[in-house]
């Protein structure tokens, strides 16, 4: 170090300091390193400032700029874009062009399928309804007027406490048969209101789902051909669910279930009784449970809503009830036909709710087991989307 305070050269000579005024070798241009293209010199080299100041900021990057000093022009082509993968919207599935979506139902689905059908097509559902469910009062009354028990109870009533077991046997066996035989008949009439309502609302809801309109005289010209043969089938799977419950409630599950859904299948697939039955029990088959509880459940909503209908349509029987328990209720003429009524009414409201449930699980099966929501896309005049290729 020297008295004028410069560094000392290379060569252990001292370099002067420049006096005030003389130009330095940056003033008189002399280029720098980083100006000829050499590297810049790293952040080590560079003089660290005196203490207390803050170091200047480095100059943002500048961009490239035409000599002419205008823009570059825009890039013809587009900037890539990755591909975006679209999946499938199971709250929608393939659209909804009738009364469901297409695509695998739960149980609210369903329910609510039933609940649109009737409220969107209520005329002709309530309508045909009604028909059937006072086709079926008709013969129950009759029935109950032909076979009259009321002498039958009136005799077992007056039978007083000197009445030996043989008499009381006798009385009891001849109120027994007049209740069978009246039993019979409404069970007749029950499966062929059950029968016409079922095949007439089965065609209803094929429509229904696909969104076209249908009116009661085209359903029922379609319904009726395949009424007769339904009845039968109707038979067969009533008495075999009353066969397997004589033994026990389990194996009358079996059949319930597993029989469900030949009805639909054999007004909408137009086969055989016999084909229905074995496309019931392919369709049923691994999702018993489920399909078991959806049932049930139909029948347990229709049961109670009905129960609450023809509540106060059989008032005299719920009084009786309250009343003396050693008297025996005998319902009177006017009794039974006021409970006709209610049955009618609750019969009109509830009863299509129960078929058109069965009818909306066996297409959800069908759409579950064998892609049926896209048969239906396509009926309806839904695009559906082309199946994915392999690469």
């Amino acid at each position: 170090m020297t008295e004028t305070g410069g560094p000392s050269g290379p060569g252990g000579t001292e370099t002067p300091k420049p006096q005030a005024g003389e130009p330095t070798l940056s003033q008189v241009g002399e280029p720098t390193l980083s100006q000829v293209g050499e590297p810049a010199p790293s952040q080590a080299d560079t003089p660290t400032p005196p203490r207390g100041e803050v170091p200047p900021s480095p100059a943002p990057e500048q961009q490239w700029q035409s000599p002419s000093g205008a823009t570059p022009p825009p890039s013809p082509l587009p900037s890539y874009q990755p591909p975006q993968q679209q999946y499938a919207n199971w709250k929608v599935g393939l659209g909804r062009p009738g009364v469901i979506p297409l695509r695998p139902l739960n149980l609210t689905d369903i329910l609510d399928g039933a609940v649109t059908a009737m409220r969107k097509y209520w005329r002709m559902v309530f309508g045909a309804a009604a028909v059937t469910a006072v086709l079926t009062a008709a013969i129950n009354l009759v029935g109950l007027l032909l076979v009259d028990t009321t002498a039958d109870l009136e005799r077992m009533r007056d039978l007083g406490p000197a009445a030996t077991d043989q008499e009381l046997m006798n009385q009891l066996f001849g109120v027994l048969g007049g209740t069978l035989a009246s039993s019979s008949i409404s069970l007749v009439a029950t499966l062929l209101g059950t029968t016409i309502l079922t095949g007439f609302l089965t065609v209803l809801m094929g429509r229904a789902v696909l969104g076209k309109p249908v009116t009661f005289k085209e359903a029922l010209r379609e319904a009726t051909p395949r009424l007769l043969p339904l009845l039968g089938l109707t038979v067969l799977y009533t008495l075999a669910i009353m066969v397997a419950a004589i033994f026990c409630l389990l194996p009358a599950i079996i059949p319930y279930t597993f029989w469900a859904l030949a009805s639909p299948a054999f007004i909408l697939e137009r086969g055989t009784v016999m084909e229905a039955f074995r496309r019931s029990v392919k369709l049923v088959s691994g999702m018993f449970w489920r399909v078991f509880g959806i049932l049930l459940l139909a029948t347990v909503i229709s049961s109670f809503l009905a129960s609450i209908i023809t509540i106060p349509f059989s008032f005299s029987a719920f009084l009786s009830i309250f009343g003396d328990l050693d008297q025996m209720y005998i319902p009177s003429t006017g009794d039974l036909i006021l409970q006709s009524v209610g049955t009618v009414i609750a019969q009109t409201i509830v009863g299509p709710f129960t078929a058109l449930v069965t009818v909306i699980l066996y297409i959800d099966q069908r759409m579950r087991r064998e892609g049926m929501d896209i048969e239906l896309a396509r009926a309806a005049g839904i695009a559906t989307p082309p199946p994915p290729q392999a690469w």
